[in-house]
């Protein structure tokens, strides 16, 4: 049997070591956080994306009582830019969460299983890998495409 070992890189920033596009990005991520509705969790997350074209969108976590009939922010603002836009790639994208207690997230937030795969499918559609900044107060996480967070992936691209 062969072992087979898989490597994954993901650079950890200052948000003052990013460049402006990216530190406003990550502002609307944040920002968006306010804008999550959240009963049940009380985990407010909050994303945004730059498209190719320069535009840029931002989306928050939506929970309801039927609990998978929620949506994720990653997922809500990568549908939202698709829908709008569907012919422009997504170049970037911001996460950021809010805890229990309100405060944005010591650790960063990396998307759950099922934004890494929609992730995943945008990049598939625009054959380019989309930029990731994870936000967190110890630091910013920064990963070059969605494989770094989800090798193996079921893509064709």
């Amino acid at each position: 049997m062969q072992e087979i070992e898989l490597k994954t890189v993901i650079k950890a920033c200052q948000p003052e070591e990013l460049t402006a596009e990216e530190q406003h990005l990550l502002q609307l991520a944040i920002e968006a956080t306010r804008r999550s509705y959240a009963p049940y969790s009380h985990f407010c997350v909050g994303a945004a994306v730059r498209l190719a074209c320069g535009a840029e969108l931002s989306g928050s976590n939506q929970e309801n009582a039927a609990y998978p009939s929620g949506l994720c922010a990653e997922r809500t603002v990568l549908f939202y830019a698709g829908a709008q836009y569907p012919d422009e790639p997504v170049s970037m994208l911001a996460i950021a969460a809010r805890g229990t207690d309100g405060e944005l997230t010591y650790e960063p937030t990396g998307p759950c299983g099922a934004c890494r795969q929609v992730i995943v499918e945008s990049e598939t559609r625009a054959r380019r890998p989309i930029r990731i900044l994870l936000y967190g107060r110890k630091a910013v996480y920064v990963v070059d495409g969605i494989r770094s967070l989800l090798p193996l992936c079921f893509s064709e691209f």
